[in-house]
């Protein structure tokens, strides 16, 4: 790799297949393949160091930042601009503590350094983020990624933290002994972020120095497998580092879209290891055992750490927070509060957004005469993206709170709290973090399932994953909520018990089914769980801010389109075909239409659970995603009304009744539809993201008729034991 980086690489514009790779990211401009192309970076790091911060203020592009171990799982590429206002693009990779890989994650990590991917541009220069606070620890991967011979730039962050704990660094001689530019930054607080790209925008970068000494037993294997792999075209440094992990590597994680090792490198290596394990020798702990006294060398007269004076301010606070009954207590607390208050302080706000609603419906009944047009205006657009809509102040109070918990860093001190309890049903208590985030959307914490090592731990993760209720069940419970206690002076507590009650049902459930698996088709050994625990920091307001708004946006974007789409849909499909009789009551009508049939066909399966025809409706289209059927309640029972003003849902729900007359929303018909979306699996979106991380149609599918089959069969039981009670 030549070591300017203004100049063109013979690999070719590597922007020209970045659209097709990078799903999700800003449009990326072909230029003619004569012009020089932007030099790429990758940024790399371990979990917590502040790897995506400093990427964010770098590119301006906006990702999610936590404060636990797995959050950042998928590559993710912006366009940085140099001192000279000249473009380079950012890489920002997933958070790894070594590049002997160990999950997907770091794979994916270790494959792109190594130019093993044909989708991913091979960097032309590194930036390595290191936590300030705990640089031992983070120099072991800088250590290996010297090991590359790549131009690289060494980042301390935290800066702000390391002086906080009496951490003394000198930056200066640790850039000395490693030759490459080292960068003291906050990124947190925009410091550093200058000098960063200054040293970014440098046309050349020198080449790291450090040397280390591989332990003697174990050269002439390296040496083997370094011949080899320049055989295979690599160049002689990448080819000594690359066989040295895969002699640190345990068992060599490989990830679809990587190059596979060449046969001859992969005898060579299985030869090795037959004859180290004849001799029994731990060729991986001597490596590993050499780097470290290589690091430790390295710090000295670098790093001073100030003699242990009693307990830290941090320790003292985990000792109340990681406590085995006070933790749970707190955990408790915090839990319950996020729940009242999302019924209290968006109560202003909602309102608002239905008088809004309401104020726009009536002005096009005024303007508009009456007629097909003007319902599909009233009932199908505003009435159904309206419905939901006005459950977005809750929705962000929710994501608020989820991001103050993980910019403090308590996040992870729940993991550790949930630990236990998780190993007992034969969960790694990694799988707490995807799980956690679950709560919000189960695509991010399905995808985030990749931080965990074990293929089978992992499958059970993403198996049980949509167990969790997610942020898009939220308006479904809240709607609910209103429709079984209706009355302004039932105490917010109440409504947030029966929240947290559904929160907890989806959570044992998920327990309980990871339980069973892993004691059938998926059994094997607990790992035990090590996981870093970060330091506690002032919440970064800006950035949960911007995550705030990034999710609301989402939830408006998909109002605005999926359910817009199908709240359209749906409105035909319950206005046609016209009941022959013009004086049909809207009853008639609804069970005429097309929607009426289908509800119908439906309702002997759903009947013994409590639902009628029209509740089958909302089921069915909650399909595309369950925040839909609340906008289904809309179009339906604002059919049914006989009253032409746009009332709240849930007093068109309150109104339905039987054939009989008997009323259909029943406390008991409620909690039962409650406790149907907290199993049922009513996702497209989660369907395909686990076919995509299964790479099989086997497992969503087992994933669907698992949770569907017993939703069906937990709402048959509470209902009909309901009824038999009497309620």
């Amino acid at each position: 790799m030549g070591s300017d980086a203004s100049q063109p690489n013979t690999g070719g514009d590597p922007r020209a297949s970045l659209p097709a790779h990078f799903s999700g990211n800003s449009p990326v401009r072909r230029r003619p393949s004569a012009a020089p192309r932007a030099p790429v970076y990758a940024m790399v790091g371990n979990p917590n160091c502040g790897k995506t911060t400093l990427f964010n203020a770098l590119t301006g592009l906006r990702q999610k930042v936590g404060n636990y171990p797995g959050v950042t799982v998928e590559k993710k590429m912006g366009e940085a601009y140099s001192q000279h206002g000249k473009p380079m693009w950012v890489i920002d990779l997933p958070g790894a503590y070594s590049l002997a890989a160990r999950s997907p994650d770091e794979a994916v990590t270790r494959d792109v350094l190594l130019g093993r991917r044909t989708d991913t541009p091979q960097p032309d220069r590194i930036i390595c983020v290191l936590d300030a606070t705990n640089l031992e620890r983070n120099l072991y991967l800088a250590h290996q990624i010297l090991d590359l011979g790549r131009p690289v730039i060494v980042v301390l962050n935290m800066m702000d933290l390391a002086r906080r704990a009496g951490v003394a660094i000198d930056a200066a001689k640790l850039e000395e002994q490693l030759g490459v530019p080292v960068i003291t930054c906050e990124a947190v607080h925009n410091r550093g972020v200058v000098e960063l790209r200054i040293a970014m925008s440098r046309a050349e970068l020198p080449l790291a120095r450090h040397r280390w000494d591989v332990p003697a037993p174990i050269a002439p294997a390296v040496a083997e497998l370094q011949a080899g792999l320049v055989d295979e075209g690599r160049p002689p440094l990448v080819a000594r580092a690359e066989a040295l992990l895969l002699l640190t590597d345990f068992d060599t994680v490989r990830v679809a879209g990587s190059t596979p090792l060449g046969n001859r490198t992969a005898s060579v290596l299985e030869a090795w290891r037959r004859r180290w394990s004849a001799e029994g020798t731990d060729w991986s702990a001597a490596l590993i055992k050499s780097r470290y006294e290589a690091i430790n060398v390295l710090c000295q007269g670098v790093v001073d750490r100030p003699a242990p004076k009693g307990l830290s301010l941090s320790d003292r606070i985990d000792a109340l927070l990681v406590h085995s009954v006070w933790g749970w207590v707190v955990f408790g607390v915090i839990m319950a509060a996020m729940f009242l208050s999302i019924f209290t302080l968006a109560e202003y706000p909602m309102g608002l957004i239905e008088g809004l609603v309401a104020d726009g419906a009536g002005l096009i009944k005024e303007t508009m005469p009456p007629g097909d047009l003007r319902d599909l205006l009233t009932e199908g657009v505003i009435g159904g993206a309206g419905g939901v809509v006005v459950f977005l102040p809750q929705i962000l109070i929710l994501f608020l709170f989820v991001g103050l918990l993980e910019s403090t860093g308590y996040m992870a001190r729940a993991a550790f709290l949930m630990d236990r309890p998780m190993s007992r049903v034969g969960l790694h208590g990694r799988s707490f973090i995807p799980l956690l985030g679950s709560y919000a959307c189960a695509i991010p914490g399905i995808m985030a399932t990749r931080t965990i090592e074990n293929a089978k731990d992992r499958l059970a993760t993403i198996l049980v994953a949509p167990l969790m209720s997610c942020s898009a069940r939220l308006p479904v419970y809240l709607l609910m909520i209103a429709t079984l206690l209706p009355g302004r002076e039932v105490p917010a507590m109440t409504k947030a018990g029966l929240m947290l009650l559904m929160y907890a049902l989806g959570t044992g459930g998920a327990f309980g089914f990871a339980w069973l698996f892993k004691r059938t088709f998926l059994r094997g050994d607990n790992p035990l769980m090590i996981l870093e625990l970060p330091p506690y920091q002032p919440p970064r307001l800006k950035e949960i801010l911007r995550q705030m708004l990034e999710r609301g946006w989402l939830f408006l974007r998909n109002a605005g389109t999926i359910i817009l789409a199908i709240s359209i849909v749906l409105w035909f499909l319950t206005t046609y075909p016209k009941h022959p009789d013009p004086q049909a009551t809207a009853d008639t009508q609804i069970a005429h239409s097309f929607a009426g049939q289908a509800g119908h066909i439906l309702e002997p399966v759903i009947k013994p659970l409590g639902f009628d025809w029209r509740i089958g409706i909302g089921l069915i289209t909650s399909f595309a995603a369950r925040e839909v059927f609340v906008s289904s309640m809309g179009v339906i029972f604002g059919v049914e009304s006989a009253d032409e003003d746009t009332a709240p849902i849930r007093e068109a729900m309150l109104k339905a009744t039987w054939p009989d007359g008997a009323p259909l929303f029943t406390p008991l018909v409620c909690l039962t539809l409650m406790i149907y979306y907290v199993f049922a699996m009513q996702c497209m979106s989660t369907i395909a993201v686990v076919r995509r991380e299964t790479h099989s149609w086997r497992w969503p599918l087992f994933q669907v008729a698992y949770m569907t089959g017993t939703a069906w069969l937990v709402c048959l039981l509470f209902y009909q034991a309901g009824r038999a009670l009497g309620f």
